[in-house]
């Protein structure tokens, strides 16, 4: 069983400021703290440490120190610290969805969601224990028996993101660690404690040994290229921006560390004539507005045939027009955005599509909060008349924003949609569900959702992205290959005869 953790240890108010390695808590090196801020109040809320070069390096040698008795231990027994941890995110389930509120401003219902596929997660990565299985294959050479075995890579690198910390932390960090691999976790600058210490505070309750898991909080721009590139890394689990990726992955490779990047997103809501109109508002409404818009799979254009156009932009305006928008810990369905610096970009594209044309339908500001004297909350915002080569259409603009292109025939759709350097996921509406899947097999993207919207994520499915939407994949076997390796062991059994 695991062991009990005091709920209290796990609220916004506990102490986090501490890094952990190798089953020690234990201070930043240079001494130094850094403000987590709630983005609904624009508070300082709690300080994490502010991690150096020399911790990266402790936490790296902790981890490889760890890792041949980590990989030893049966899998009977990584299964059930697994399943341990299973529990402790459902025993202290409140707590952490008051964490994902306060830290990352998830409204209600979203953390519930953040903790739902955690869990799935790692429920997944509980049976990976017992699939660590080989190959045998006979021999060309006589007498000759060849056995292929499935071993971990060693030590595992996790990068994760601020706008899914808890989950997408999970995703890498538990199937890495059940499959034999000690890791060294780096949560985003803004969701230090629900992207990593949290984790580090579970992974103790449940029981897991010394330098299994470690967690070094502070800067990227102070510490991202020491844990991209350690010489102690095997892998480098990477989720976030296209733009970073890219430096993150030539980082690792300079190492020749294997990458699983999963990057950015320009995901299109296709809906055709023939659609059934209310269902793909539902479906564009959630797709676009879910979190802020702050999910790499969420709606970034919605592409409509003109025949329905207008009547899809009318009924897709009044729906964003009437979605409550605020603070996090009040019951809303949009909250803020994370830092003033998303929020602006973001603004910015908004200003600059109209500017070139697009139509301001409803939103483009932000809304005021009592006593916050900034808001990070940017009001649901639909732009129509709107081209594949305005700012908030071809760029990423990850915000809750609703830019709605037109589109004459399916040859047409195809095209706009495929019209971006992205290929990470995208939906289309298009009545039947056969003719859906045959737009869906044109789109060159490595998901896609019919009579649905892009927004999802299963632990048993493969999770993984085209172009530059990354490299490697996430869940079930396709993360299992990326954090293991195959050995070949042959056993040559009757004397072998040489040439020379």
């Amino acid at each position: 069983m695991a062991q009990t953790a005091d709920a209290g240890g796990f609220s916004i108010d506990a102490d986090w400021g501490r890094l952990y390695v190798d089953g020690e808590w234990v201070e930043a090196s240079g001494g130094d703290t850094i403000a987590v801020e709630d983005p609904s109040t624009r508070e300082a809320v709690a300080h994490v440490p502010r991690g150096t070069e020399a911790d990266v390096d402790a936490a790296y040698e902790a981890a490889a120190a760890a890792q041949t008795e980590w990989a030893e231990t049966p899998p009977a027994r990584r299964e059930e610290l697994v399943r341990n941890l299973l529990d402790l995110f459902d025993d202290h389930h409140d707590a952490v969805v008051d964490l994902m509120a306060t830290e990352a401003g998830q409204v209600e219902g979203l953390g519930e969601t953040s903790v739902h596929l955690t869990e799935d997660q790692i429920a997944e990565a509980a049976t990976m224990p017992r699939r660590m299985k080989g190959e045998h294959a006979p021999s060309n050479v006589p007498g000759k028996e060849n056995v292929v075995e499935r071993v971990p890579q060693g030590v595992v690198t996790v990068i994760s993101p601020w706008n899914f910390p808890l989950n997408l932390s999970a995703r890498a960090v538990v199937p890495a660690v059940a499959a034999g691999n000690t890791v060294v976790l780096k949560p985003a600058t803004n969701t230090p404690i629900t992207g990593g210490l949290l984790f580090a505070r579970l992974f103790e309750a449940a029981g897991f040994p010394d330098g299994v898991l470690n967690v070094v909080t502070g800067h990227g721009s102070e510490i991202g290229d020491a844990v991209a590139s350690h010489d102690h890394s095997d892998v480098v689990a990477f989720t976030g921006s296209t733009e970073v990726g890219r430096r993150v992955a030539a980082a690792a490779g300079e190492n020749l560390a294997e990458a699983a990047m999963e990057l950015g997103g320009n995901n299109a809501h296709i809906v055709t004539a023939e659609a059934d109109l209310d269902a793909a508002v539902d479906a564009g409404v959630f797709g676009s507005f879910a979190h802020q818009g702050q999910v790499c799979i969420s709606i970034n254009r919605h592409l409509v045939q003109e025949s329905v156009y207008d009547e899809y932009v009318e009924k897709l305006t009044e729906r964003a027009a009437n979605l409550p928008a605020g603070s996090a810990h009040d019951h809303v369905v949009v909250g803020p955005i994370v830092d003033e610096a998303q929020r602006d970009e973001m603004l910015d594209y908004v200003e600059r599509t109209v500017e070139a044309g697009a139509t301001l339908e409803t939103g483009g500001g932000t809304v005021e909060l009592d006593g916050v004297a900034d808001s990070l909350v940017v009001e649901p915002t639909v732009l129509s008349g709107v081209r594949n080569d305005m700012a908030a259409a071809c760029n990423e603009h990850f915000g809750p924003i609703a830019p709605v292109v037109p589109f004459s025939d399916m040859d047409r759709a195809v095209e706009l949609a495929n019209d971006t350097a992205y290929g990470l996921s995208g939906s289309v509406h298009a009545g039947d569900v056969g003719a859906g899947k045959r737009i869906a097999r044109r789109l060159e993207t490595g998901m896609v959702h019919v009579n649905d919207q892009p927004i999802n994520d299963e632990a048993h499915v493969p999770f993984s992205g085209t172009g530059a939407s990354g490299v490697g994949g996430y869940n079930t076997d396709d993360f299992l290959d990326e954090v293991t390796e195959k050995k070949w062991i042959s056993l040559q059994h009757e004397p072998r005869e040489f040439p020379f």
